[in-house]
Formats: structure tokens, C-alpha cells, sequence
């Protein structure tokens, strides 16, 4: 077929997508009488048909079905390349919309996204801060951060982070008045301040290693809590032992108020990664915001 017949192409794509050549035509911004017309030529001068037309409906034949599965991801393709190509001309464009645990914002993707919207101030950067694990495609988002345990085998993965470590800690008057803990099972005698999870609902068991040994503590709660910035402030006030992450306690833990114990428990494993699908088209800003990340290391 000649090239003047890709329009003729792209129409036939438009009414198998939309199921309808009222729906098509609207989209197309043409009369409906008009793309039927182009169709039914493009039909004859192929000798095949491709559309089978009800009065209700309208649905691809088996070799329309297998011409449409070839075409649409080809305009799709194209549209999408003269959109990034349309970008080049000005500053990029757009949203980036990213669920994260709230964690990762604080410690890893703030600076990131504060140097980045100063480079690109005409991108807007959404962070979704949720802990629960979240169907990024189904939600509509670019990409998501969890820790590398936790990832889907068909997303395309990018570390964001060394590894992490949790910590146990309480405070020096707590210990002084309560004991301090040498073993995790000694936590079962203790106050502790615990999470619950937002995917499940349980609470988050404590967990440990020590030279191949695991243990996992479900420790007697004094409190419960579902945010980590909460449960600072309590262990800081003295309510209890907290299990959290390392980045949390640390600056506390410098300037006296905090005690850290059972660290040899505490082996580090898989930090954040950034991840999307495979086969998901980045925009102009998304990649630009993957080259800032991957500069940040």
C-alpha cells in the first residue's frame, strides 16, 4: 500500500479502539458518513473485511483484529515520539506521579525532587506517601519506591539506596529504670511501641539474625501507632523500645537522648529502589527525573 494511505490506516484503528464509528468520527473530527467512507475504501483496496457493522455495534473480523493488534501500538508509538519531540522545543512538561513510603521521602527523594523542580520548574512532582503495597499501573503512577525484597518480578528496577539496617532503641531514662534488653527475646519484658501494618493490618513483627539464627519477635505493645514520626516522639518521651529504621534514631542516638541496643541483631538487607513497569513509555520529565536520581548516588 502507498504511504497517502496511512490516514485511512489510522482511521481504521480509531473505530476498532472505540468500538464505534460515531465515537471514532467524533474523535477523528470528522462526519461519521465521511470515516465510513474511508473505511469501506480502505476494505476494497485491501480485498479483505475488516469491521463487521451491526446496527448496535461494530467489531474488528479476524483479519481486522490482526491488523489492529499490529497498527495501534505503531501509532501509539508515533503519536507519542512527536509528543516528545514537540517537548524539545521548550522546558519539559508535565506530571510525576510517585507513591513512596514516607520514609524514603524524608531520607532519599526530597533533595532529589528540590533539585529537580528548580532545574524543571514547569514539571509538577506528586509524592504519594503510602505504605501499602500499591498497583502503580492500575493507580495511574509513573513509578513507585519500596525496598528491593518487596519488588514485582516485571518492573524494571533502579537502586536509590545503599543497604539498610533497622535499630532498636529506647531512652537512657528508660533503660535506667527498666533494664536494658541483651537478647531480642528479652523484649517480651518490655515496654515497646510497635507499628501496624497498613496493608494487612497486623502488626509489624520484630525481626532478627544473628550468625544464621532468626528470630521473630512479637513483642508486648504498650503502643500502637501508624506513623514512624509519632512513634519518634513517644520513644524520645520515654514510653518505651521502638523498632525502626536506622536513619530515624541516628541523629538522637549522636546527641545522647537515644540508646541503641541489640545491633548485632540487626543485619542489613535490600534498600529502596525506584521501579516501573517494563513496557511503560517514559515521558521527557520522567526520564529526566530518572538521570537526576541516578546523578544523586
Amino acid at each position: 500500500m502507498s504511504q497517502e494511505n496511512f490516514n485511512d490506516l489510522y482511521a481504521f484503528v480509531c473505530v476498532a479502539q472505540e468500538g464505534s464509528f460515531t465515537k471514532a468520527a467524533a474523535r477523528l473530527n470528522v462526519s461519521q458518513s465521511a470515516l465510513s467512507q474511508t473505511v469501506r475504501n480502505l476494505e476494497q483496496r485491501m480485498g479483505i473485511r475488516l469491521l463487521s457493522r451491526t446496527t448496535r455495534s461494530v467489531a474488528t473480523t479476524h483479519a481486522g483484529e490482526r491488523l489492529f493488534v499490529k497498527l495501534a501500538p505503531l501509532f501509539e508509538d508515533v503519536t507519542q515520539e512527536l509528543q516528545d519531540i514537540s517537548e524539545l522545543r521548550d522546558c519539559p512538561t508535565g506530571i510525576i506521579r510517585i507513591t513512596t513510603p514516607e520514609h524514603a521521602i524524608d531520607h532519599v527523594l526530597w533533595p532529589v525532587v528540590k533539585r529537580f523542580m528548580e532545574k524543571y520548574p514547569d514539571v509538577t512532582v506528586e509524592l504519594n506517601a503510602d505504605n501499602r503495597l500499591v498497583d502503580i499501573v492500575g493507580d495511574r503512577f509513573d513509578a513507585g519506591v519500596r525496598l528491593g525484597e518487596m519488588l514485582a518480578k516485571d518492573m524494571v528496577a533502579m537502586p536509590i539506596t545503599p543497604e539498610l539496617r533497622v535499630a532498636v532503641a529506647a531512652s537512657p531514662e528508660y533503660f535506667a529504670k527498666h533494664g536494658t534488653p541483651t537478647h531480642p527475646k528479652d523484649l517480651m519484658q518490655h515496654r515497646c511501641i510497635n507499628w501496624r501494618l497498613p496493608t494487612a493490618g497486623g502488626l509489624l513483627p520484630w525481626e532478627f539474625e544473628r550468625d544464621g539464627e532468626k528470630i521473630n519477635i512479637r513483642p508486648n505493645n504498650s503502643l500502637i501507632l501508624n506513623t514512624s514520626n509519632a512513634g519518634i516522639q513517644a520513644v524520645l518521651d520515654g514510653v518505651g523500645i521502638f523498632y525502626t529504621m536506622e536513619e530515624k534514631v541516628a541523629p538522637y542516638v549522636k546527641n545522647g537522648r537515644l540508646v541503641r541496643v541489640l545491633e548485632e541483631w540487626c543485619p542489613p538487607f535490600p534498600g529502596f529502589y525506584l521501579y516501573y513497569p517494563s513496557r511503560h513509555h517514559r515521558s521527557q520529565a520522567f526520564s529526566l527525573f530518572l538521570e537526576e536520581l541516578r546523578y544523586s548516588k
